[in-house]
């Protein structure tokens, strides 16, 4: 399986170099990631919107150091907070952060990210959206979910992510899948091991079915994360056979991967919202793009060999 090893190479600093003096390489990157400043994705962020699409917006960036460094990450999010603040769009967008930037793994790093992600948490409910908190590799997740609870005793529209490849992940998703809960559903995107995590493709599919079969009978708010046409009808399926309304739970996609079934969905009636993100530091979130969906890896050396 080729996706391992792009999760392995999306760790190694000679892969980094590598990829990205490549020529072809931002123009690739420009597939998945559509600028490096909230002033680059302001269009896209009008124009999605403008199409009867919601939007949750990450600004990349994982490899923090230092506490400055993180305090950096705070701040980027709170300008992109000003930025929707003065485009009246705080209903349509929200945001999506990973700890690991607000300082997670750093000395203390429990303290430090709940310090830093709460500003922002607190400026988003002030302009009418929310944070949700991205799910990372399994060793993070006692700290984010002990984070999510804090928050949400101020801002209980605060959301999480849960990863259905995960063997903790149902009783994760009995837990969450109460009133006021917002609960994004993913396969799961980083290396874990055999211990911890389904290694088959059609394992994490079943184990996706029936977290999200948990999620739609809860009486929290799903969000679908899946691009996968089978997920997406069985999850319209349960949705129906729970007697959710469309406005009860939403589907999640990635900018830049299946774009007119963004929009032949939100013409549906469902609620669409784009995951869409932005920033410098792109090389992580790039690679774990390919490494989800081999479709990408092939669009991806496809353009390096025509481009080359």
């Amino acid at each position: 399986m080729l996706g391992p090893v792009i999760l392995a190479a999306s760790r190694s600093d000679r892969m980094r170099r590598l990829i990205s003096a490549a020529p072809v390489t931002k123009q690739v990157v420009d597939r998945f990631i559509p600028g490096e400043s909230v002033d680059d994705v302001v269009p896209i962020i009008e124009e999605l919107t403008g199409r009867g699409l919601e939007l949750t917006m990450d600004v990349v960036g994982e490899d923090i150091t230092t506490p400055e460094q993180a305090g950096a990450a705070r701040d980027a999010y709170l300008a992109l907070v000003d930025r929707l603040r003065d485009l009246g769009l705080g209903e349509r967008v929200e945001m999506s952060v990973k700890l690991s930037m607000f300082g997670q793994a750093l000395e203390g790093g429990h303290d430090l990210a709940l310090a830093n992600v709460r500003p922002v948490v607190e400026a988003a409910a002030a302009i009418g959206t929310t944070v949700t908190l991205d799910a990372e590799d399994h060793t993070t997740l006692d700290s984010m979910f002990a984070i999510h609870e804090e928050l949400r005793k101020d801002f209980p529209q605060t959301g999480c992510v849960i990863q259905a490849y995960l063997f903790r992940t149902e009783a994760d998703a009995c837990r969450l899948a109460a009133a006021g809960s917002r609960v994004r559903l993913v396969k799961g995107a980083y290396k874990e091991p055999a211990e911890v995590a389904y290694q088959q493709k059609h394992e994490i599919d079943k184990a996706y079915v029936r977290v999200l079969r948990i999620l739609m009978e809860g009486e929290g708010y799903p969000m679908v994360g899946s691009h996968d046409p089978r997920l997406i009808s069985i999850a319209q399926e349960l949705a129906r056979q729970t007697g959710r309304k469309p406005d009860e739970y939403e589907f999640q996609m990635l900018y830049g991967i299946r774009s007119d079934e963004h929009l032949r969905l939100a013409a549906e009636g469902h609620r669409m919202r784009v995951y869409t993100a932005y920033g410098t530091d792109w090389y992580g979130y790039f690679m774990r793009r390919l490494a989800e969906k081999p479709a990408n890896l092939r669009f991806f050396v496809r353009s390096m060999v025509s481009r080359g």
